[in-house]
């Protein structure tokens, strides 16, 4: 019995005491919940805050970005404006440097005074003479090019020469007087022109021959030169400056000036001539002539 009595004893202790241990365990797992709810809701108002603080930061962000691309455009808008001033300017000084003259109309349209010489003029190699031992001189800008139409041409198997080329304003006047002796005034008109309306001062212009015509220069139209440099003289610049029908000389198929690539190209190309066009068309290609 005593046995019995001290085990159950014993058991009421153990079950007393898991009973204060259970109660215990209740407050601080009430504690611990009570407090963790409070954490969580502090947690909660930190995302809250957070949530508006990145709002904010990314409305700043998207109002930065706007900035930065008006600025950006200003910006644009700004190099765009200096390209296009710095353009102008350039195209300006290139003006400034090239010879207003080389494009004018002449041909008893503008004159040219007796004091005008072409900037700087250069001997036309002999193997590209008619007569070697006559110097023909031409602008030394426009060599290059007419070079190049030679060299074309021969690879072609075309013959040419220069007959004539640079002549000043006292050579335009002695060759006029001739020709008036020669011819009669009247008739001398009609080919020739007087000193200081010649293209030939401007030293941008040649008398191609070839051979087959005893030196002359009538016929030039049926040789097979002429046709090819109706088909192929734009490409180097050259433009034949009296064609059939012309208001100033006689058809002359055998002079042919220099103006520029770009004009040769586009009277080629509409089927003009280059006393067709009014002059300020024409000067609007003087800062090309010699691209």
């Amino acid at each position: 019995m005593l046995a019995v009595a001290g085990l159950f004893a014993y058991s009421y202790y153990r079950i007393h005491t898991l009973s204060n241990e259970l109660i215990a365990l209740r407050a601080d797992i009430a504690s611990t919940t009570a407090l963790t709810n409070e954490s969580l809701h502090t947690l909660a108002l930190n995302i809250a805050d957070l949530g508006e603080e990145t709002t904010g930061l990314s409305d700043v962000l998207n109002a930065t970005r706007q900035n930065v691309a008006t600025v950006e455009s200003q910006v644009g808008g700004v190099s765009q404006t200096v390209g296009q001033i710095s353009s102008t300017v350039g195209t300006l000084e290139k003006l400034s440097k090239t010879d207003p003259e080389l494009l004018q109309k002449y041909s008893k349209v503008f004159f040219l005074n007796e004091h005008y010489a072409p900037e700087r003029v250069i001997e036309i190699p002999k193997a590209n003479l008619y007569i070697e031992s006559e110097p023909e001189l031409i602008h030394a800008s426009v060599w290059p090019y007419l070079n190049t139409l030679f060299t074309a041409a021969k690879q072609d198997g075309i013959t040419i020469y220069v007959r004539s080329a640079y002549r000043s304003f006292d050579e335009q006047h002695h060759l006029k007087a001739a020709y008036r002796v020669t011819y009669g005034e009247g008739t001398a008109n009609q080919f020739s022109a007087d000193q200081g309306y010649s293209e030939h001062q401007l030293g941008t212009t040649i008398d191609i021959i070839t051979t087959g015509l005893g030196g002359q220069l009538e016929g030039f139209d049926t040789t097979a030169a002429y046709t090819w440099l109706q088909n192929n003289a734009h490409k180097y610049g050259f433009t034949l400056s009296y064609p059939e029908n012309n208001s100033y000389y006689i058809f002359e198929p055998w002079h042919w000036r220099f103006v520029g690539v770009g004009l040769a190209t586009d009277l080629h190309n509409q089927g003009k001539h280059f006393y067709d066009l009014d002059q300020r068309d024409i000067d609007e290609y003087l800062v090309n002539i010699f691209d």
